[in-house]
């Protein structure tokens, strides 16, 4: 029987009128739980115009800001800090000031100067990460088409850029974060987060969709970290040579830092083979173990017009010495807008977009972005929707 999902009626977060960086759009929230109490955290993506970051005069920008709420009564109800953002980026335009004081005190480019959108949060090895995807520099009213140069500096277009096409396309790479849960609670935003390093390279591809598994796995004989991530461009890896929509891989690497360089390996998990899927898919947040080396992964298909953004499921195996493996793959749209508020409206396809999912006693809570503009929660029985994606083999067939 497919799995009853209850979602809430009406939007748990809406754009906040007067509220600068929050007034257009609040949307693809990150959840969770606090481990020491009932508490729900989360960090929602925000936009709004800034037009003293107003460049060439063709757009205001709208850089992409994470703001903070968090719930008592898991995801009914939030309690919403809009008097500040709980991260920002910088919006400098010389070169001298696109610099920021990483994790470790060293003076490294900061990918995340323009905006910081669709945050993932997750653990890995004890310590809690928040991974999303950055641009360089703020995008202009991007619901209006491709706005992503209108705030381009001269140089970043010039023979002069020193990041290369990071700056001159404005495509985002994927910044991780150290997260401080304790001092999220206090509302100091200041102390929360720590910039790590890039996990994508924006000069090889346009990619997102980005985050890790909790624990290394052994593959080609070695203890790696894994991270799953969506190219755009699956063509530019060795792996999705042919494969030419953007696509779900996999990545292991030794060292987090190294993602980015040769010493990673990269594999193709999962191309589009449904019609919901026809124009891409990606995972949509952090893999939840189901014990004996098998992961539930959530993820989402895209198709225009009929569909829009949708989402389902799939199981991951780990393999012996080698990457995880597709052992079940649900072939039905699981999640996708019904209710009016997920409905188009400044986005002309319907969209539900999930970011967060945790599982809370054998509750599955997830959290989501509804036509790119407001936020909704959703609620599943855990082992309902497990025991649903089993009855599908790893292409989609019933067993």
């Amino acid at each position: 029987m497919i799995p009853e999902i209850k979602y809430s009626q009406k939007p748990v977060i809406e754009p906040k009128e007067g509220c600068s960086w929050a007034d257009t759009m609040v949307l693809n929230p990150a959840i969770v739980k606090d481990p020491n109490s009932a508490t729900i955290h989360m960090l929602f993506r925000a936009t709004g115009p800034w037009s003293l970051k107003n460049l060439k005069g063709l757009s205001d920008p709208y850089p992409i800001f994470l703001g903070y709420a968090s719930s008592e009564d898991q995801g009914q109800t939030w309690d919403i800090d809009f008097s500040t953002p709980a991260l920002a980026p910088a919006l400098e335009y010389e070169i001298k000031k696109l610099y920021i004081t990483d994790h470790e005190g060293n003076k490294v480019v900061n990918h995340a100067n323009g905006c910081i959108e669709d945050p993932r949060i997750f653990e890995v090895e004890g310590q809690l990460y928040v991974s999303a995807a950055c641009r360089m520099f703020p995008p202009g009213p991007y619901w209006l088409g491709d706005k992503r140069r209108d705030n381009l500096p001269e140089w970043a277009e010039s023979d002069n850029n020193p990041f290369g096409s990071a700056a001159s396309k404005n495509d985002t790479t994927t910044v991780l974060f150290k997260l401080d849960l304790d001092k999220l609670k206090e509302r100091d935003y200041d102390n929360t987060f720590k910039y790590v390093c890039v996990l994508t390279d924006g000069n090889v591809t346009d990619n997102r969709d980005v985050f890790f598994f909790p624990n290394k796995m052994l593959i080609k004989d070695k203890m790696q970290y894994v991270m799953l991530h969506r190219p755009d461009e699956p063509d530019a890896f060795e792996a999705g040579k042919g494969v030419h929509k953007p696509s779900i891989f996999l990545a292991a690497a030794e060292a987090i830092k190294d993602f980015v360089t040769e010493k990673a390996e990269h594999k193709l998990l999962a191309v589009g083979i449904f019609d919901w899927e026809e124009e891409r898919i990606g995972a949509s947040w952090p893999p939840i173990s189901l014990g004996n080396g098998e992961w539930l992964v959530s993820y989402h298909g895209k198709q225009i017009p009929t569909y829009g953004y949708t989402q389902s499921f799939m199981i991951l195996k780990e393999q012996e010495n080698d990457f995880p493996e597709i052992i079940n793959r649900c072939p039905t749209r699981l999640m996708y807008a019904k209710q009016d508020w997920e409905l188009p409206d400044k986005f002309l396809c319907p969209c539900i977009f999930t970011t967060g999912g945790i599982k809370v006693d054998n509750a599955l809570i997830m959290s989501y972005g509804a036509a790119d503009q407001k936020v909704g929660v959703a609620w599943a029985n855990f082992d309902e929707v497990v025991s649903y994606i089993k009855l599908f083999d790893k292409h989609g067939n019933i067993i």
